[in-house]
Formats: structure tokens, C-alpha cells, sequence
């Protein structure tokens, strides 16, 4: 998943990584357990695999674009050669995002499966600057001038020299990438930058478009609350609109005492950013549901829109007990609305590594954007939520000018190709559901003569196709079978060219 700097600044008051967190971040984890539950169980009948992964380091330069500067990192991998068939087999390679890696992002999977099929040898590279992959030391502002995506595409050509010497990769060894949200965009850029190395790439839930203003996400969680394929409905989207209007009457009509007994506030909301904390804290549950909509991790849409138009309630209370049944899957705990506990904990630069807050709110400084703004009238939620007051935290950790982002972000886009990005055996795949599809790529397009390949799943939500599970819709069934057969006519072709 992809959090917007304010999600993790607003959000880490509430389920931090290490002591508490954030409701977005906090239900993306829950995903990932679900996940790697799932994939013990799968392993339980056949822990052959388990033996074939090996965990190793490779020593890769922290500025690959100034070789006078000599310092290093160490970036985590995992291989899995239990269906590789040696020596020529493909290769796949899943890269690592704003977050660690595992061995289990070599054991399960739609990829690994595939690899099964194909007798493809299996990598995994951690994004340098998150999980084991940083210095004691990076996460200070002047080291971290050395994060970037730019930085990362460098690492993984890097990598892909260093395992085909060790393991003696040649040509005929196809190579194929695989990336979810943010790792899902490395994985296009990565084929486009590097065609050479890469022969093709599967990018899921890809925002390749970089975007300062990202209100469309919000939009987006609005048409999404209306989509009566997944229980949405048009009411749906007018309660929520309701009760977040209700809120934010309740705190600017001097009720916060009342707002935060409601809402099991830790602290008081009386100054105008503990407020907007509030808000986004409790906008997030929602846009959390969306994004992650029938993963198991929290409520579905169908069940919060059951929420939100219970006609025995009226639209605050409604946003009341929404609070109430998240609340009741955390243990409990009161909300954290402090603003300035919330900045202290991202400027303590001695926090443990495997924590990346503030790693992405960097990268969304410099290079994405992102900012799930709330200011125009299709947006569910409270206008309160702007691009100044979003994009405000740039300057405060990292000193970084609020009036360069545009410019930042224009950079990312020509380097990357925007709106225009390479389609050249590169598949997009995304649901109708997520909002980040806003970002990525999903109509039909020619590039050279050849229709940009695309994979639109109408009604699932952000990263679906990534994994599979009993209970998945018929649409993710298709789809992935459609995937497949991409993958395996990529390899064809790569056969033919030998």
C-alpha cells in the first residue's frame, strides 16, 4: 500500500509501528498477516520450499550517480530456486516497496505460483533505506538524500549483474518483474529504464504517475462507497458525506469535549491541527475499507455502508459506532489526536529501522506527491483536509519548501514518462475499486505498433491479483488467468528470440 505523508503523520498517533499506529498503515499490516498466515498454512503440507531459501546481503553503492562518493549499504535478498530449472530457466524477481521484505515474498503469491509452472528461479530485493536495508544512520536528513526511486531502479540493475555471476545467468535466462502499488511502479520503470535486463514486468496497483494534488483518491473512495457491486449505494456515499459534515460542525461549534468522549480521544481536539488529526483519523477507516475492500483485514464496504445508512441512527452517531467497531479490533486504546507528539515521534531519527514512516514521507517530498486532499465537493470527507496543511510536513522534518514540491513532481514525471509511460511488454493490472488506479495505467494505448497491456478488474480493490484465496470473486479468478497467459506468451517470445 501506498500512504500519502499525512496518512502516516495523522495516522501515527493511533497504531504506530512499534508502540502504537495509524488506522491506513494499521490495516495494511493486518493485511500482510493475514498474508504471511495464509502462507504458513500453504507451507505446513510442503515445507520443501522452506529449504530453498536462502537470505543473503549485497554491498551496493549509496550513490550510484557520484562514484567519488565511496560510502555503502547493505540490501537484503531472498532466493528461492525450488523450481528453477537450472540453467536456463527464467527468472523472477519480486521487488521490495516503502516496507520489508520476507522469504515469504519468494514462497507465496500469484508470481510464485507461476514460477512453479515455468521452473522459474525466484528473487526477492528489499528497497534500500526500509526494513534490514539502511544504515544505523540513515534515517537522518542528510543521509537521506541517497533515497530515491531513481536510486533504487540503480540498485536493482546492480543486483541483477550480481546474481547472474554468482549463479552463472546468462541470456537465456528471461528475466520477469513483478511490483504491488509503489513496487508495482518500480517494476514498470524498471523495465523501461533498463529493457536490457529486464525482458518484461507485471506491475499491480501502480501509481506511475506522480501527482502533488491527489484529490482524485478521495473522489475515487466516493464513486467506489457508490459501487453497488461491492454494497455500495448512492445513500451509502450521502451518509458518509453527512456524518463527516456533522463532525466537523460538532468541533467548529465548540464541542470538542463532547467529540472526543465520542470518538475515545486520548486528548481534547480544542487547537485547530489536533482537529484535523481527528478528522483524518477517522477519514482514513474509511478510505482503508476502500482501498482494502474484502482482504479480511477490517470491515468491507458492504459492511461499513451497512453502518453508515442504519436509518435507526442518525449520520454523526453513525460515524460514531464506525469508530467504536475499528476501535474494538485494536484492544481499545484511546486516539491519539496530538499533532505535536505526532511530528516529535517522525523527527526522532534514532527510531528502529525497520519503521518507514518517515522514509515515505521523504519520498512523497521529493519525488510523489500524493497528497489524498479533500477541497473540491466530490470528496466524502472535510475540506479541512488541504494541500498546505498536507504537504506542511515537508518543511518541518526535512526542511524542504512547500512551494518546490510542484516542481519535484514535474521532475518525476519526465523522468519517468507521466501520463506517457513506457508500455512495451509491461502489463498494468488494477481494480476498479482502488483509488490508485487514478494514477496508473488503464485504458488501451499504442506504443510502436503494439496496445499497451492491461489487466481492469471492475470490482476489487488495491494489489488483489497479487495472491490468491478460495473466497476470491470469479473477476480475480479471470483475471489471473489472463496474467498467466501474458507471462507465458512473454516467454515464448523470449524463446523465439534466442
Amino acid at each position: 500500500m501506498i500512504l500519502s505523508p499525512v496518512d502516516v503523520l495523522l495516522l501515527l498517533f493511533l497504531f504506530r509501528f512499534v508502540d502504537a499506529g495509524r488506522v491506513l498503515t494499521d490495516i495494511r499490516e493486518r493485511v500482510r498477516d493475514l498474508q504471511l498466515q495464509d502462507a504458513k498454512r500453504r507451507l505446513a503440507s510442503g515445507r520443501r520450499r522452506l529449504q530453498h531459501v536462502k537470505e543473503g546481503r549485497i554491498r551496493q553503492q549509496l550513490d550510484h550517480f557520484n562514484r567519488q562518493y565511496t560510502n555503502t549499504l547493505l540490501q537484503r535478498f531472498f532466493i528461492n530456486d525450488a523450481f528453477w530449472e537450472n540453467p536456463d530457466g527464467p527468472v523472477f524477481l519480486f521487488i521490495g516497496g516503502e516496507g520489508p521484505i520476507s522469504e515469504f515474498d519468494v514462497l507465496t503469491g500469484h508470481h510464485v505460483d507461476m514460477a512453479e509452472e515455468h521452473g522459474a528461479l525466484l528473487l526477492a530485493l528489499e528497497h534500500r533505506f526500509y526494513g534490514d536495508s539502511i544504515n544505523p544512520d540513515g534515517l537522518r536528513t542528510e543521509n537521506l538524500i541517497a533515497l530515491s526511486s531513481q536510486q533504487a531502479l540503480a540498485d536493482l540493475a546492480e543486483f541483477h549483474q550480481f546474481i547472474s555471476q554468482r549463479l552463472n545467468l546468462t541470456l537465456r535466462n528471461s528475466w520477469i518483474s513483478f511490483g504491488g502499488s509503489y513496487s508495482g511502479a518500480l517494476s514498470a520503470w524498471f523495465r523501461g529504464k533498463f529493457p536490457h535486463l529486464m525482458f518484461a514486468a507485471v506491475a499491480s496497483s501502480a501509481p506511475i504517475r506522480a501527482q502533488l494534488d491527489f484529490s482524485a483518491y478521495c473522489k475515487a473512495v466516493g464513486w467506489s462507497l457508490m459501487n453497488e457491486a461491492v454494497g455500495g449505494s448512492q445513500k451509502c456515499l450521502t451518509g458518509v458525506q453527512d456524518a463527516f459534515a456533522a463532525l466537523e460542525a460538532a468541533l467548529l461549534g465548540g464541542n470538542s469535549s463532547q467529540v472526543s468522549a465520542d470518538f475515545s480521544c486520548c486528548q481534547t481536539p480544542q487547537h485547530p491541527e489536533d482537529q484535523i488529526e481527528l478528522i483524518q483519523s477517522v477519514a482514513d477507516i474509511v478510505m482503508a475499507t476502500v482501498q482494502y475492500n474484502e482482504e479480511g483485514a477490517f470491515l468491507s464496504i458492504r459492511e461499513v455502508c451497512d453502518v453508515m445508512t442504519d436509518t435507526t441512527r442518525q449520520p454523526y452517531p453513525r460515524l460514531v459506532r464506525l469508530g467504536q467497531i475499528y476501535r474494538s479490533t485494536t484492544g481499545g486504546r484511546c486516539v491519539n489526536v496530538s499533532h505535536e507528539a505526532a511530528v516529535r515521534d517522525l523527527m526522532d531519527t534514532s527510531a528502529p529501522p525497520r519503521r518507514s514512516e518517515r522514509q515515505w514521507i521523504y519520498q512523497t517530498c521529493t519525488e510523489f506527491g500524493f497528497y489524498q486532499t479533500c477541497e473540491d465537493t466530490t470528496c466524502p470527507f472535510s475540506r479541512r483536509l488541504t494541500l498546505w496543511v498536507q504537504s506542511e510536513i515537508c518543511a518541518t522534518l526535512f526542511g524542504i519548501s512547500q512551494h518546490s514540491l510542484q516542481g519535484r513532481v514535474a521532475f518525476t514525471n519526465t523522468y519517468y514518462g507521466g501520463d506517457d509511460p513506457p508500455t512495451h511488454r509491461v502489463l498494468y493490472v488494477n481494480g476498479g475499486v482502488d483509488p490508485w488506479r487514478e494514477l496508473s495505467v488503464i485504458r488501451d494505448r499504442t506504443e510502436g505498433g503494439e496496445p499497451a497491456q492491461i489487466v481492469f478488474i471492475e470490482d476489487t480493490a488495491h494489489c488483489a491479483d497479487m495472491r490468491t484465496r478460495v473466497t476470491d470473486r470469479r473477476s480475480l479468478e479471470n483475471a489471473r488467468n489472463e496474467i498467466k497467459t501474458r507471462v507465458s506468451g512473454w516467454l515464448e517470445t523470449a524463446k523465439r528470440r534466442l
